[in-house]
């Protein structure tokens, strides 16, 4: 009788076990779909975007390059004399002269005496010739009538020929001493604007050393440096738009496109001439906008490009908006859009914000769409 209880027991307790694994069971199956539904859901949900059309727009093309402002000539003014103190300085940096104006005075009082002695001298040589003409003219008179030796009047023609000689000698160093005097007015060579002074009253001027620096007639040129790969597009009489570290835009023309590349970084100096402006002075940096040309081109946004492994790429949204990454080959920046040469069709959306956070086959929301979503 014992012996049947306890086995009554068993099983029951066997029983509940049974139904209990078996209700775990169902609960595990029941719930393994919900959980598969629940990730799928998760990957469906990457985030929102906004996206944009490609489409094709006017585009002109450009060249862009830096250079520097520059004087187009840039004239050092020094004396022809040396030796002599500076008397007087009569311009200074800024000053607009005019060509001929005297800049500089040295003092004279040493050339003016030169010059008196040296007149003195040519003077005294004239005196000289004088009698040996006279001297001759009465010997040929002598000679004709066989009172004077041939020896003689050779003789005569010869100091005559000798005091020719003195007086013509003596003339030139007069007028050497007169140019000497001239130079002490140091003069401007052309119209322009004095960039440099160096020179002060009292110094001793010394021959062809800097005084003064002219900046010829106020005209400035911008140079910049060209790729060798951009040379074809570029000629002379083109429009430039150069604009300054500050921002100000001003219009110059090429005026020529050096005929040399540098073997150091293979570019070619392109000279612009520029207006005249206060605002543009030489040794200013300044970037140049050169057009070569208008055409229809792909203009995406500058945040929609992503940069990866040293190349560009793009997400375009499918109809579903599932995103495709795809790479492009970019060209020429204009403001915040950039150029795609190839990559993009017409009509393909892209994404714009939030391209940056996206891999390959995500599905997106779209929201805020720029021309559409």
């Amino acid at each position: 009788m014992l012996v049947s209880q306890s086995g009554a027991r068993v099983r029951a307790i066997a029983s509940f076990g049974i139904f209990v694994a078996t209700a775990a069971l169902l609960t595990a199956c029941r719930g393994r779909p919900d959980s598969e539904e629940t990730g799928t859901a998760a990957r469906d949900a990457v985030m929102t975007v906004t996206a944009t059309p490609v489409e094709l727009v006017e585009l002109t093309r450009t060249i862009s390059m830096n250079g520097t402002v520059q004087a187009w000539q840039d004239v050092i003014i020094s004396s022809e004399v040396g030796g002599y103190r500076v008397a007087e300085v009569l311009v200074d940096v800024g000053d607009r002269v005019r060509k001929g104006q005297r800049l500089v005075s040295l003092s004279t009082a040493l050339l003016t005496a030169e010059v008196a002695t040296k007149q003195a001298t040519t003077n005294q040589r004239d005196a000289e010739l004088m009698n040996a003409q006279l001297a001759l003219e009465r010997g040929e008179s002598l000679a004709s009538t066989n009172l004077l030796s041939r020896a003689d009047l050779d003789r005569l023609k010869s100091e005559q020929l000798a005091s020719l000689s003195r007086l013509e000698a003596a003339r030139a160093d007069l007028e050497t001493s007169k140019l000497r005097l001239q130079f002490t007015n140091v003069v401007a060579p052309d119209d322009g604007v004095i960039t440099s002074r160096t020179v002060t009253v009292g110094q001793i001027a010394q021959a062809g050393n800097e005084m003064l620096r002219l900046l010829r007639d106020g005209r400035i040129e911008w140079r910049g440096e060209a790729p060798e790969t951009r040379l074809t597009n570029l000629a002379p009489g083109q429009g430039v738009t150069v604009v300054t570290a500050d921002g100000t835009p001003f219009h110059g023309t090429i005026r020529v496109v050096a005929p040399t590349i540098s073997v150091n970084d293979r570019t070619a100096i392109v000279y612009v001439d520029l207006p005249s402006d206060d605002r543009l002075r030489p040794g200013m940096f300044a970037n140049g906008q050169i057009a070569i040309g208008t055409g229809p081109a792909h203009m995406v946004p500058l945040q929609s490009v992503v940069s990866s492994d040293g190349y560009s790429y793009v997400f375009v949204l499918s109809e579903d908006n599932i995103v495709a990454r795809r790479r492009i080959e970019t060209g020429a920046v204009h403001e915040s859009s950039i150029e795609v040469v190839d990559g993009l069709k017409d009509g393909e959306r892209i994404v714009i914000e939030g391209a940056g956070f996206l891999k390959d086959g995500d599905r997106v929301s779209v929201a805020d769409a720029v021309g559409g979503s």
